[in-house]
């Protein structure tokens, strides 16, 4: 009476498994640059907020607060960076009339398509707007 083993051998299961981790290292690797244009995102879109929340201080005050915690005590928690660590915060400079501001985040991405359209300079708080820094204001 003879015996058959049905199942793959240690070398198939070796091979087979070195092919699967070679593709989820690609894998990896190819998302890493899509999850620093999410962040990206992110952060542009905090900034649109934090713009937007400007406007209504304004609208209260008549004058833009001296920094960003005046206006968190005013409209609540304030968007936090995605990374959470510096250098990616974000930056906020106001003129000494309070009549105009700057807001600016550094984003990973140094050819992301926000960059065409921001503010290139910052008079109010010197702040460096050129690229890959974004700015906005008024």
């Amino acid at each position: 009476m003879s015996k058959f083993f049905k199942g793959f051998t240690l070398i198939e299961l070796l091979v087979v498994i070195t092919v699967i981790g070679l593709l989820s290292a690609m894998v990896l690797v190819g998302l890493s640059g899509v999850r620093a244009r999410g962040r990206d995102t992110r952060r542009v879109a905090d900034l649109r907020n934090l713009q937007n929340g400007l406007e209504i201080y304004f609208n209260k005050n008549n004058t833009y607060p001296s920094s960003l915690s005046d206006l968190g005590a005013q409209l609540g928690q304030l968007p936090q960076d995605p990374l959470n660590r510096e250098p990616y915060t974000y930056y906020y400079g106001v003129s000494s009339d309070g009549l105009h501001y700057t807001l600016g985040a550094l984003l990973e991405d140094e050819e992301n398509s926000a960059l065409d359209n921001d503010l290139d300079s910052d008079p109010y708080d010197g702040l460096t707007c050129s690229d890959p820094y974004y700015c906005i204001g008024l």
